[in-house]
């Protein structure tokens, strides 16, 4: 298919669509559908209204520290190192969503907000759209995490959090590209200085 072609149709066509499970974070549907590339396929998606990831870093202008959280994680059967997220409620804008999840996660408020990535981490099968804010100018206060949730901060050198993703202690993929993001930007105003 040429590019011209992909770029007048983008979406598949929905032929026949069947809930499979609906609970109170995500929801799972059976697809049959004929994509935009000619292929017709069962296709089976884990649906979700969307997840902020908050990039939170200190101001400091040696080096910016980077806020983490540290917690258990059943799925993958371990402690993570994590950045603050959560689900974007139904209704709610991203940028109130990141402010509520680093608020109740860690206690921080934050005087500067910049939206920086948008992806999907695992577009085969999971339609969750993942938004990544920066937020600067920290202000510490009281966590108020939910009862299901027990996390541990930190507050570590930027430098270090990268060193962390090359030895493989960080292995969140929406951490990873998120420090990697700022520790490009980082080394690009360095050798503009």
């Amino acid at each position: 298919m040429s590019k011209s072609a992909r770029s007048k149709k983008k979406s598949a066509r929905v032929l026949s669509s069947r809930l499979v499970y609906k609970g109170p974070v995500f929801w799972i549907t059976s697809e049959q559908v004929l994509e935009p590339t000619g292929v017709q396929a069962l296709r089976e998606i884990v649906r979700h209204t969307g997840s902020v990831v908050v990039l939170a870093t200190t101001d400091d202008p040696r080096e910016p520290q980077v806020l983490l959280e540290l917690q258990y994680r059943h799925a993958a059967e371990s402690f993570l190192w994590e950045l603050p997220a959560g689900r974007i409620d139904e209704g709610e804008k991203a940028l109130a969503a990141a402010k509520r999840e680093l608020l109740e996660e860690t206690g921080y408020t934050a005087r500067k907000w910049k939206q920086i990535l948008k992806f999907y981490a695992t577009p085969g099968f999971v339609a969750e759209p993942m938004t990544v804010f920066w937020a600067r100018g920290l202000k510490p206060g009281p966590a108020q995490p939910e009862a299901d949730e027990v996390i541990e901060q930190h507050l570590l050198p930027l430098s270090k959090t990268v060193r962390m993703i090359q030895r493989g202690t960080i292995r969140d993929a929406k951490t990873i590209s998120s420090i990697l993001w700022l520790a490009y930007l980082s080394k690009g105003q360095k050798a503009h200085k």
